[in-house]
């Protein structure tokens, strides 16, 4: 599976990927030893935390090399004839007039304006030029959108 991401991303998914290798890998080998020292083992809710922690974490970095291993730089686009992953568009929906960027999943903030290319709204979008109607089934009904500008 692709995961488009911005260079800043990727590099901080890099830092948080090898602080949990050696940080907190270290933490939780620790509170295993603490652990131990207690004991029976299968009555030890102390140790069973560790594990469940440790779990945890190495499910985190095996996810972290996937996107890591899978990742696609998105470049920021400078207008161009159709919204592709990166652009930043200008859309009217009534009287209003928003302002989105199309992001990978990985960076999607809708509170910021920062959508994702999977979100509905997103595909929506995607591939399509100056002047087109998109129109959304939402919970609440349908919702019209034109673009208005790419940038």
């Amino acid at each position: 599976m692709k995961h488009y991401l911005t260079k800043e991303r990727l590099e901080e998914l890099k830092s948080e990927l090898e602080r949990l290798k050696k940080d907190a890998r270290h933490e939780i080998a620790e509170r295993l030893k603490h652990a131990k020292e207690y004991g029976d083992l299968s009555e030890n809710a102390e140790y069973s935390a560790a594990k469940d922690a440790q779990a945890q974490l190495e499910s985190r970095i095996i996810e972290l090399e996937n996107i890591i291993r899978n990742a696609i730089i998105i470049r920021k686009s400078e207008g161009g004839e159709t919204v592709k992953i990166g652009s930043t568009i200008i859309i009217k929906k009534g009287f209003k007039d928003s302002r989105y960027t199309i992001v990978g999943s990985q960076e999607a903030k809708p509170e910021m304006n920062l959508i994702s290319n999977e979100s509905p709204l997103g595909k929506a979008f995607l591939d399509k030029k100056v002047g087109d109607d998109i129109e959304i089934q939402t919970p609440g009904g349908k919702v019209r959108y034109k673009i208005i500008k790419i940038e």
